[in-house]
């Protein structure tokens, strides 16, 4: 891990490097002019080194924008994206994300790019809350996508009302987010849903830190093939949590993730708080869950504060007839405290037949709001100083 961490920070090096001297070259600063902004903003990216956002301007992004190929470009957005909530254009036009049937508003891609300036980026997304509550098969935009990248700095943005997921990086190496505020609420009946902080996807070398995320799904997930990600210093409300997975989910796949640390995180009113996921079940796929660290979590009115499922949306039955193909090894949930929501506070369930090692708990200083808080295990042995919380573990 340390060589993955040494790596990011030479990155960050590298990044502002090469913008630094970019910044010497052409400047383009943008104002609105009303109707659609996307084309003038696209245009202003690629042609010079710095393009500037002012305070106080919002752009209307009313198409799609495809921002992949780019060499040393910053952009600097002080001011506004709001992407105009036409329904039926995005369903039509988003660029297509196979993994998971998702679509995105925006590309970015390329190397040595830095998006900053302490603006925003407005996903509309009250328009999709209450479409979606009426049709669940409605695709609905993840906010950015970092695409193809290398060496990519997002800091010191707010991201508010994403449709769906607000951060996507697909196929990304040395990709840095910093100070980043999320904030996805609805304003009717219909809840803000999959309203992800960051889904990190075959990309290598990514760090997520000293950001606040207010929102309705996994504040930030491990999805297959994410390597090498420090996620720390966190404030998360609402969410589901910091999830490795789901993963196995799909036939013929082989999913990884694997060096990964979260810690530091503050977790408020959320589903779970530290989790790894897992299918089973026939007709999955299979894979490799190894050497995940989840350190100083402080939890409150957490519904799960600790979980490893290795039976994810399958149900029991099918879960010990086809257990999960995933193995799951040498994880440590340590310094973990706080309140959950109910009385089972940490649920290691495992696969039989040794699809669970080298699971290391310590420190836990969890509470149930009333009654005695329960540890509940199956299908590991646990070591560390925490393991006697558990005495329902067996291996078999």
């Amino acid at each position: 891990m340390f060589s993955a961490f040494v790596k990011t920070f030479l990155g960050v090096a590298t990044i502002l490097a090469a913008t630094g001297a970019a910044t010497a070259q052409a400047s383009c600063t943008l104002s609105s002019l009303g109707g659609d902004d996307a084309p003038r903003l696209l245009q202003a990216v690629k042609s010079c080194a710095t393009t500037v956002i002012p305070k106080g301007t919002t752009l209307n992004i009313a198409t799609r924008m495809n921002m992949t190929g780019l060499s040393n470009k910053r952009i600097e957005l002080e001011g506004t994206l709001r992407f105009n909530p036409d329904l039926a254009y995005w369903t039509g036009n988003g660029f297509f994300i196979p993994f998971q049937t998702q679509i995105t508003f925006w590309l970015l891609g390329g190397q040595n790019i830095v998006l900053t300036g302490g603006g925003t980026l407005d996903g509309a997304g009250q328009s999709w809350y209450d479409a979606f509550a009426t049709n669940s098969s409605l695709l609905r935009p993840i906010t950015l996508t970092i695409f193809q990248a290398q060496n990519v700095l997002v800091e010191n943005i707010t991201m508010i009302n994403g449709p769906e997921w607000h951060n996507l990086v697909n196929e990304a190496q040395g990709v840095v987010y910093n100070n980043i505020h999320i904030n996805a609420v609805s304003t009717s009946s219909h809840g803000a849903q999959n309203t992800d902080g960051w889904n990190v996807y075959r990309s290598d070398d990514i760090t997520i830190k000293n950001s606040v995320i207010v929102n309705g799904d996994d504040c930030v997930a491990f999805k297959p093939n994410a390597t090498n990600v420090l996620v720390e210093n966190l404030d998360c409300t609402g969410s589901h949590g910091i999830s490795v997975g789901s993963l196995g989910q799909f036939p013929g796949m082989f999913d990884i993730v694997q060096n990964v640390t979260a810690r530091n995180i503050k977790m408020t009113k959320a589903q779970n708080g530290a989790r790894i996921k897992a299918w089973a079940g026939p007709n999955v796929g299979s894979g490799i869950v190894k050497n995940i660290t989840f350190d100083g979590f402080v939890e409150s009115s957490v519904d799960n504060p600790v979980v490893i499922d290795q039976c994810y949306m399958t149900n029991a039955t099918a879960c010990s007839q086809f257990p999960s193909n995933t193995f799951i090894q040498d994880i440590v949930f340590r310094n973990i405290s706080g309140t959950s929501t109910g009385s089972v506070v940490a649920a290691l369930t495992c696969s039989p037949d040794g699809r669970c090692s080298n699971i290391e708990v310590d420190n836990f200083n969890l509470n149930s709001p009333s009654g005695t808080a329960r540890f509940t295990c199956s299908n590991v042995m646990l070591s560390g100083s925490a393991a006697e919380l558990f005495p329902t573990c067996s291996e078999t």
